[in-house]
Formats: C-alpha cells, structure tokens, sequence
C-alpha cells in the first residue's frame, strides 16, 4: 500500500496546464445532474483530487492505479489521526489489547455489520484479508509478517514471533477489510473491480471517464452520511480546480490557487485548511561505499547546504508561506516535539541562511574557495545538480530560490528537470546526486515511521546499479540507527522513557550525516466550500488530516460533514 505517496502529493501540490472555461464548466457544472438517485445538488459534493486526464475505471483499494474507495467503500478496523495526537477511533474494530510482550493483539469487531450486498461482515473476512498479503506478496506494502486467527465471529488475534508493538497501527488503521465471499473468486493483483463491494459509508455510483460518483450507503452501520453523493470530476490539473474554485463549481480540493493566504476575502463561499506534516528534503545520494558518487558524499557538504538555505525567503517565493519549521530530527514539531533530543541542535532549522557557517564547515573539511566565489577540494568544484519533476512549479521555484542562496555560500547548484518516471527511475537506481522531495509519516504520529521508511539500512536500500532502492533511496546505513530502529520495534508507543534513548541515537546520527537534508515541513491545504457544507476540519478541531487525497481522512471528513442549514 502507499502511504502518502509523493507521486499523489506532487500531483495535487503543481499548477497545471490551464483548461478552457467550457471544459471546466462541463466537467464540474451541474452537481447533481449525475448524481445517481441521491444526485440532489444541495448535499452533493464535488471533490477534485487533481486527477488531470480521463479516470480509468478501478476500484480495486489494493491497486496502485485505484481511484476510490479507500475508506469510503473499504474500510479499516480503526482510525488514526495523523494531524494530532487522540486514541483510534473504533470502525470495523471496536476494541483493541495487547498481551504482556507484545506478540499478540487481539480485536473485537463490530457486531451486525454487513457488506453493501447484505451479506454478513465476521471475523472470517479479516483472517481472509491478511492471509491474502502472505498468499500475495506484491500487496504486502506494510510488511505483514504475522498471522491472524479468527477466535469466533467478532473476534480475532494478530500475533508476532517476536514483539511487534510498532506493527499495531498499520495492522488495525491502514489494511482495508475485503469481502470473503467476493475475493476469493477473484485475482486481487490484476482484478479493477468495477462493482465493489464494502462496508463502508459510501458505495459506487455512476461512472464516466470525465467524472464519477459515490452514494451514500444507506444500510451503513455508522448510519447513512448526510453528504449523500460525492463526485468526482476529471479536470486538467491544479490550474483547472484554482479556476473552478473561482467559479464555484467545486466544494473541495487540495493544492495551491493564487493569494492562497486570502481565500475567504477573494473568495467568500470558500475557506482553507492546512496541515503542515510532509517533510521537504533536499535528498542525497549519500553513501560512497554503496556506489553513491559526488560532492554529496561529504557530510560536511550536506551540513554546508542546510545552513545555505534562508528559509524565510524560500517559503514566500515558493510555498506562499503556508510551509512550517523542520527540525533535523526529523520528529514534527507540531505532533512529535516531545521526542526530539536534547543532543538535536539546533532544534529547527535556521529560518535565515548561514553563509559563514556553511563556509567554516567546508574549510574544516579541506575545502578551498576559488576566485570564482565557488569552494572546491582536490581540484573538483562544488558543483552539484538538483533533480526536479517537468511541471512542480513550487519546487522549480524553491530550486531556483535555493539556488541563489547556496551560490551566497560557496555552493554551486543547477536544476535538472525531467519526466515523473525519469526522475523515479534515477532516485531507485542511485543515477542523481541531489532530488527534491518530500518524506511522509507513517500511520501513527510518531517518528519512528518516518525513520524505519528511509533510515533503515540493511536490505531496506541497495547499491547504486543493482536493485531498485526501496524508501531508503538516500542508501543510508548506520549500524547504530538500524539497531536502535528495530529496537524501537519491541517497545510500546506509549512508553517513553524506553523509548528515548533510542531516538537519541538515531537523530544525533542523522543530524550529523544528513543524508536528507531539511528545507521546511510543507502545508498541505485544502479549499473547502464552507457556505455549503459545515464540520471541516478547524485548526481547534483538526479530527483528520485535511487533504482530499488522504483516502481514510476524507473518509471521516466525508461523514462529518453536513449540508449547511440542514
């Protein structure tokens, strides 16, 4: 499963090509013309995901191309709010223990729940889910190495050979519960399932290239939302929705319109969200003795660009200044803070750029300033390329920015833009010395995830020219972090006083090596139509991650909100 990948991130955060005004109207005018029986306008919304391009039918979650249905028609057993700290909410689960060791978690399920054909949910279907990630390997993205045992209809026991407390939020937030009954005479790999069949609160409507629909599940045990169809169109890319936002003909999407700090004055049926939790990186190819090579092999170097950046300025010109603080540690300021170490220093990093420290760094590294302004070592300048995707317009604009910065330090930088694909297939195969980024939390607020996703060395990464690298593109490896990572593995979430000394490890080691290098924490906002639908999310009352393509997330957003008035 991908967990908030950069691929949909990226997709939602650039403006695209402009969309004439009777395309725009066309695709997202008239919300309840295609509606199916609930197509009423006024508890109708339109969410626009930034899918540029016709939809191509999928609605299998498991798939890497499925367009929907991910907590709207599957559902998870509980859900986990990443915007803040709170206990899980209970959904096909209702409770949730582990025993003294942390090998085994048992969960009650919800009694007198059924799929959207009537049939029965049991604990039958569970066992089925999870047997279906060891029966099938490729589907297995949050690596379960566990098994399931159904105790009777609504009650089921996970256990682990060995401790496996950090395992607890994937298993019970992030794995969609699929219908026994229906599987099991299907391919889960290869089947696009154009009539699925859930528990969840929404259900498949209408579907069209250019849009498609939700409706509201009637017979759902949370009872029928008030938000009774979803659609959602197919536009041109983010330049479309700002348009379309403009014209009143969405109610929801997540990614930039020009002013974006002013929307409820330019624009007075809308207002914002913002959640600051992915993290922007200046990554590295960092690790010689993996086939790493360049300038970016140096800690110093790394340690020089992080104190080159004035990110003050960057956030203006690139990000609108809706992007936050980053800390080294890579823990969130917002959620995390009080796992950062006491050795992390500094705490955040700097908001103005740092010329004379960046220099000192690279002189104590053996680097020498030529008449040119630009250090080098070994007669090899400090000339580094940065790898951006064609088209991410806030990122050419940090590099560009960044760029400017660094050459104030001594640090000579140049863009490289290129395909999606292309830049995907340089970050796995090692072939890139920098590449701007964004790293993503796990399904818990916690800091562990994010250090497990793209610290942990050993066979979690891969030596430049053979295998793909996994999460770990940066090819990091320290023995002490991998030690401390697995050890956190066998500790509960809770218990911090085991918890910390581990974490000090683990952020004074990376403070130190940078393999990624900290810029500032993105905002992900989201334009929502508050003149017709009340209950998004507040920055008091932030009960889910407010980003329309954070599928468990807009889920809950789905069935909290309610028309206005109603």
């Amino acid at each position: 499963m991908n967990r908030k990948s950069p691929t949909r991130r990226r997709g939602l955060t650039v403006a695209a090509a402009l969309t004439g005004a009777s395309l725009l109207l066309a695709a997202c005018g008239g919300s309840g013309e295609e509606g199916g029986a609930s197509g009423d306008a006024a508890t109708t919304l339109v969410a626009y995901t930034g899918q540029a391009g016709d939809w191509q039918l999928n609605f299998n979650p498991y798939s890497p191309s499925s367009i929907a249905g991910r907590g709207t028609i599957f559902e998870p057993l509980f859900f986990i709010n990443k915007a803040q700290e709170s206990e899980p909410k209970p959904l096909l689960g209702t409770e949730y223990s582990w025993n003294a060791d942390g090998t085994e978690l048992s969960v009650t399920l919800r009694e007198g729940v059924t799929w959207s054909d009537g049939e029965p949910f049991t604990a039958d279907d569970v066992v089925f889910t999870f047997d279906m990630f060891t029966e099938h390997p490729a589907l297995n993205g949050f690596g379960w190495n566990g098994t399931v045992t159904a105790v009777d209809d609504t009650h089921v026991v996970f256990a682990w050979d060995t401790p496996a407390y950090t395992a607890g939020p994937d298993v019970i937030s992030q794995v969609y519960i699929v219908p026994e009954h229906i599987w099991s005479g299907i391919d889960p790999e290869t089947d696009v399932l154009e009539k699925p069949v859930g528990t969840g609160a929404y259900t498949i409507g209408d579907f069209k290239g250019q849009a498609f629909t939700l409706l509201a599940n009637d017979s759902y045990w949370g009872g029928a939302p008030a938000v009774k169809t979803i659609r959602f169109p197919a536009l041109s890319g983010n330049q479309a929705g700002a348009d379309a936002i403009a014209a009143g003909t969405i109610d929801w999407q997540t990614g930039p319109i020009p002013d974006i700090q002013n929307t409820n004055k330019n624009f007075p049926r809308y207002d914002t969200g913002t959640a600051a939790q992915n993290q922007m990186v200046l990554a590295t190819c960092s690790n010689a003795a993996l086939g790493c090579t360049g300038p970016q092999t140096d800690p110093a170097v790394r340690r020089a660009l992080f104190y080159a950046i004035d990110r003050t300025q960057l956030n203006a010109l690139a990000f609108q200044d809706t992007a936050a603080e980053i800390s080294p540690s890579f823990a969130l300021t917002a959620t995390q803070e009080k796992w950062i170490s006491d050795a992390v220093e500094p705490k955040t990093a700097p908001e103005k750029a740092d010329p004379a420290e960046a220099g000192s760094i690279l002189e104590a590294a053996g680097y020498a300033k030529g008449a040119d302004g630009i250090y080098a070592k070994d007669g090899q300048k400090l000339s580094l390329t940065i790898e951006v995707v064609t088209g991410w317009t806030d990122y050419i604009t940090a590099l560009q920015t960044i760029t400017e910065q660094a050459k104030k330090a001594g640090i000579e930088l140049q863009a490289a833009q290129s395909s999606w694909n292309e830049w995907t297939d340089k970050r796995m195969k090692g072939d890139f010395q920098l590449a701007i980024d964004s790293l993503w939390q796990g399904p818990a607020p916690d800091p562990y995830y994010l250090y497990s996703y793209f610290y942990l060395g050993g066979d979690q990464t891969s030596p430049v020219g053979t295998k793909p690298a996994g999460n770990n593109y940066g090819r990091y490896s320290n023995p002490e972090v991998d030690a401390a990572i697995q050890a956190l593995k066998a500790l509960p979430l809770e218990d911090e006083a085991g918890r910390q000394p581990l974490f000090d490890t683990i952020q004074t080691a990376i403070t130190a090596d940078m393999p990624y290098i900290p810029i500032l924490t993105g905002g992900t906002t989201s334009i929502w139509n508050v003149e017709k639908f009340t209950g998004w999310p507040t920055d008091d009352n932030q009960y889910a991650f407010p980003a329309v393509w954070s599928a468990f997330d807009a889920a809950e957003i789905y069935k909290t909100l309610k028309p206005a008035g109603s």
